[in-house]
């Protein structure tokens, strides 16, 4: 998860499936930890390294049946973002505008104090 100095959220519009909003991230690949694929997903997404801070939150997605890990992350202050094919815009939200599983995800990550979040969706 990124925020601006607003304290809005960064979210990436899909190219595939329904062309939902949401986090920068994706899937692991084979052989790698959470932090290896946080970091490559990111450069793919947005063409930025960014800097981890901490991980915030374990989620479970029943539809998927898979586990969401949220990072809390910046980006360097210097950097372009340069979205993929996989995304068509980004923008930062406000929490309002997210949705009311985001929305418990990103009030979690700001929130962090030093124990990890964790839930079903």
């Amino acid at each position: 998860m990124i925020v601006d100095i607003q304290g809005r959220v960064l979210q990436l519009k899909a190219t595939y499936g329904n062309g939902a909003w949401g986090l920068p991230g994706g899937a692991l690949e084979l052989g790698e930890t959470i932090h290896d694929a946080l970091l490559r997903e990111c450069r793919e997404e947005l063409s930025v390294d960014v800097e981890v801070h901490h991980l915030t939150g374990v989620y479970y997605h029943a539809a998927y049946e898979s586990q969401a890990f949220i990072f809390r992350c910046t980006i360097p202050d210097n950097a372009t973002i340069a979205l993929s094919a996989e995304h068509s815009e980004y923008r930062y939200f406000e929490l309002d505008d997210l949705s009311a599983v985001q929305r418990q995800r990103v009030e979690e990550c700001l929130q962090y104090q030093g124990v990890v979040s964790s839930d079903k969706f």
